[in-house]
């Protein structure tokens, strides 16, 4: 073969290669996000999960208890727990995470509906002042996850603003209705290989994301984490507020381990010197200081 076709025919199989690569990489884009070889999507994942929840045995701690521990990372942000798209900046489209609603919206009362229009532009975001996110939004919030266990004990600790949960497993009563807590009181216990978590005591200064879905403080959680193979876990989390909501519904969303080799939880101390509230303040917006729904409490 003359070198000059030679060259034309190496060329032509470089263009192949590298298209197919191209095809190759596009179609991956393409492909659906999955977690144990479940979809993502909150909805198709709960459906795919549960069965996994009953059917995965899961490594154990010397005492006896599924092994969570480790670094996770959330499968979606918290901006929004509701279905929305892009802003054209960074914000990125994503599903609803509720499950249990035809509309897989959250069941507002009328007044709470109404409440809720417009609430970012009223109100600071309690993340930008950087409180705690409180519950559930801990299990969604920005930043790097731990889980650490012991006897009696699970601990979730979140890389943004030194949040953390300290959740007893050793039947601890709750503590009394008049203390009001950022993240709220846990009390965790164990239902086989599911650790369920009973959550009371909210101060109500928190929101559930970015959106400004909120509750009032008489909000009860309670949540299931379940891991359903050895890199994800299945979290559950059903929402109560005889105040702010029609009904009990459900939020789900999967964590999946990182397994960055040498990642560790670093010091993230939210914005020391922000002055983005004062900007909001001068702006005229006021501090998110809670709701009461019509008539009192």
């Amino acid at each position: 073969m003359k070198p000059q076709r030679l060259g034309i025919l190496v060329a032509a199989m470089l263009i192949l290669l590298v298209s197919a690569d191209r095809v190759s990489a596009q179609a991956a884009a393409r492909a659906p996000r999955t977690a144990a070889g479940c979809p993502l999507d909150p909805v198709k994942f709960h459906e795919c999960a549960l069965p996994k929840t009953k059917t995965f045995n899961p490594p154990r701690t010397p005492d006896g208890r599924p092994d969570m521990q480790g670094y996770w990372d959330r499968a979606f942000t918290s901006q929004d727990v509701e279905e929305h798209g892009a802003d054209g900046l960074n914000i990125q489209p994503g599903p609803s995470l509720v499950v249990d609603t035809p509309d897989h919206k959250i069941p507002y009362q009328p007044w709470a509906l109404e409440f809720r229009k417009n609430i970012v532009e009223r109100f600071i975001s309690p993340l930008a002042s950087c409180f705690p996110p409180g519950v559930p939004r801990h299990v969604i919030a920005p930043a790097a996850h731990q889980i650490l266990q012991m006897p009696g004990y699970v601990l979730h600790l979140l890389e943004y603003s030194h949040s953390y949960r300290i959740i007893p497993t050793t039947g601890e009563p709750q503590v009394g209705s008049t203390m009001k807590l950022w993240q709220g009181n846990s009390r965790g216990t164990w239902e086989g290989n599911t650790l369920v978590v009973d959550v009371t005591n909210t101060n109500g200064l928190t929101w559930l994301d970015n959106a400004g879905n909120f509750f009032s403080d008489a909000l009860h959680v309670v949540e299931r984490f379940t891991l359903i193979d050895h890199d994800t876990i299945h979290y559950e989390a059903r929402i109560e507020d005889p105040h702010v909501y029609t009904r009990p519904w459900t939020m789900v969303s999967a964590l999946i381990r990182n397994k960055e080799p040498g990642f560790e939880v670093w010091e993230q101390a939210c914005h020391e010197g922000n002055k983005s509230v004062e900007d909001q303040l001068r702006l005229g917006m006021k501090p998110y200081s809670g709701v009461l729904r019509p008539g009192g409490n």
